[in-house]
């Protein structure tokens, strides 16, 4: 059995409730000083594109973490064009993140929807232990703040699939 496993076993929901909300107000808190690019102050877990259907996601999985750009668009050709608008723009995303990221276009989502997501994974880490926190941490803050750097000039290529 993964240790994981055992820290998801040993709460209720009620518990893995209160625990995962105790790890995003103490993300919060620890980000919430960091401006934005362009200097203004920025509820960073929530973070908004403006563009529905494009979302900046920060997730904790049982044994993983993940931090993305999911398109969600119900239409799965207006999804390929703002995923193509992606691609046109990866070599300033790549800038920006200093690493390569995972492009996927047209997976199932959440509760069975068609996504599509470019996005960067970190294994062997539960919310569920305290332990990991530095490091999910550690994972989410460059790249967030990474993600609105790029963000901050590449929302203007969208305005056209708005």
């Amino acid at each position: 059995m993964l240790v994981a496993d055992l820290y998801i076993r040993m709460y209720s929901k009620e518990q893995s409730s209160q625990i995962k909300q105790t790890f995003w107000t103490t993300f919060g808190q620890y980000i919430a000083p960091q401006p934005s690019a362009e200097g203004l102050r920025i509820n960073w877990i929530n973070y908004k594109t403006c563009i529905k259907y494009v979302n900046f996601r920060m997730q904790v999985e049982n044994r993983s973490a993940s931090i993305g750009i999911e398109i969600s668009h119900p239409d799965t050709g207006i999804q390929e064009l703002f995923f193509e608008q992606f691609q046109e723009l990866k070599l300033v995303l790549h800038d920006a993140l200093q690493e390569e990221w995972t492009w996927n276009l047209h997976s199932t989502g959440e509760y069975g929807k068609t996504i599509s997501r470019i996005y960067k994974e970190l294994s062997g880490v539960s919310i569920f232990n305290r332990d990991d926190w530095p490091k999910l941490i550690s994972f989410f803050k460059p790249r967030i703040v990474a993600l609105d750097e790029f963000w901050s000039d590449a929302k203007y290529s969208f305005d056209a699939l708005k």
